[in-house]
């Protein structure tokens, strides 16, 4: 096979996240949004050590399985690659998924408790970051997601079903303000324009909503009818805070030079298994609430009895896991990069009565080097990279008792319970949580104890 040449693939099977492969004389193909039983057409766009991958062009023979997707923008969208799947059917892929990257690690002897699907299919997600853009160069301001396969192509998702109806007001109110008022949408090559993103977050248990309109600082603009617009939606739950964050950065990404109060306050308060959490604008959260509810009740379980324990809460965000566990632990210790979000899981611990909990800002390679306590039960939540070797190294060498692994990431949780189990760390039980139903994702729990 050489680069940039077109072939014909049947697709045998899938791998995480999502990508369907193909065995070609000898050699397996990765090709993303292809499923297992489609003859597809693909183009050879890497060949290296670490495998080869293609562009699906076209599908040749498609399958039998397929139902009919619920959103009407499938497949223009590029959110959502598994909407045109049943939930047995997605639950499937990513179970055969996660346990194929076991295997392939020959992670082995632990006890298997099966995938848990999300409590809620579909209107599940409690924040959304949309992108304002266009369609067609020139064309109508849009405001929603990038257009599948198009890098700068924005699609309106007025009509999204991965969250409510609050979520589609919303994004329509702002969409008709923005384009009677004619604003720029920023371009990112040029580094001109106004208008950025919207980013909505809204708390499921207590139907509290921020609105955060992202722009640049190159137009002066008063907010107050735009404002007005959105205050008098008729919405399920309540905007109880208005913001503008004032991004001048090339990335894009949504980050803040300032924030601007435009109405209420700068962040939302939710109840997760009968605690009390606020969130501020740029603090990690779990997207889906019902399914964080089910993932931290695993983690609990997997943590069992307590009392008399000292729990360390690595890459806590505003402290949920930590806090859940608290009232049955002797001492608690988060460690967060996200400042703000350290100063969030402090005020959570106080609103919950919560006085065993220490919480401190750092990142977690630097900081856990300082921590004098010696932990019997480590809790892992890293970021989508996993766990940085370093931190790594300094949980191997607190010897902790047992370690609870959550991570949206199966590919470098392998990669880093590998290093656990050569260290002397026995991999004792895993589950999978669905917290992303309709896209390829996942959560994974695993715990482990010391040999």
């Amino acid at each position: 096979m050489r680069k940039r040449k077109e072939y014909e693939f049947t697709i045998e099977t899938t791998e995480f996240p999502g990508k369907g492969i193909a065995i070609y004389e000898g050699e397996r193909v990765g090709i993303k949004g292809a499923i297992p039983g489609q003859k597809v057409r693909a183009r050879v766009t890497k060949k290296n050590s670490n495998g080869i991958e293609a562009k699906l062009l076209e599908v040749l023979e498609d399958v039998d399985y397929k139902i009919d997707p619920a959103c009407e923008l499938f497949g223009v969208c590029g959110g959502c690659s598994h909407g045109n799947l049943s939930m047995d059917t997605q639950l499937k892929f990513k179970e055969e998924q996660v346990k194929k990257l076991f295997e392939d690690k020959n992670i082995e002897g632990f006890e298997y408790l099966g995938i848990e699907s999300s409590p809620v299919h579909s209107e599940y997600r409690n924040k959304m970051e949309f992108t304002f853009g266009d369609f067609t160069k020139g064309g109508d301001l849009e405001l929603g997601m990038h257009a599948k396969n198009k890098s700068f192509s924005i699609v309106t998702v007025d009509c999204c079903q991965i969250v409510d109806g609050d979520f589609r007001a919303i994004i329509k109110a702002t969409l008709e303000h923005f384009r009677a008022v004619e604003l720029p949408y920023y371009k990112i090559m040029k580094r001109e324009g106004f208008l950025r993103n919207l980013v909505v977050r809204k708390a499921i248990n207590t139907g509290e909503i921020l609105v955060n309109i992202v722009t640049t600082s190159q137009i002066d603009y008063d907010f107050t009818a735009f404002k007005e617009a959105i205050l008098a939606l008729d919405l399920q739950g309540e905007v109880t805070g208005i913001i503008n964050t004032i991004n001048d950065s090339f990335s894009d990404v949504v980050q803040a030079d300032r924030v601007e109060v435009l109405y209420g306050r700068e962040y939302i308060t939710e109840k997760l298994l009968g605690l009390n959490f606020k969130i501020n604008p740029f603090a990690f959260f779990q997207t889906n609430t019902k399914g964080a509810e089910s993932l931290y009740s695993i983690v609990r379980d997997f943590i069992g009895e307590s009392e008399n324990k000292t729990v360390f809460d690595l890459y806590c965000g505003t402290g949920t896991i930590g806090q859940i566990v608290a009232p049955k632990a002797k001492k608690v210790v988060g460690i967060e990069l996200i400042e703000e979000a350290v100063e969030a899981a402090k005020e959570n611990a106080k609103l919950n009565g919560l006085n065993n909990c220490e919480f401190i800002a750092g990142d977690v390679a630097v900081t856990i080097k300082n921590v004098k306590v010696k932990p019997d039960i480590i809790i892992l939540d890293p970021p989508r990279p996993g766990v940085h070797p370093v931190a790594l190294d300094y949980v191997i060498k607190f010897g902790a008792p047992e370690i609870i692994y959550v991570s949206c990431n199966p590919k470098t949780l392998v990669t880093d319970l590998e290093v656990l189990v050569a260290a002397g760390y026995e991999v004792k039980q895993m589950k999978i949580m669905d917290m992303f139903p309709n896209t390829p994702h996942v959560e994974t729990v695993v715990k482990l104890i010391k040999k």
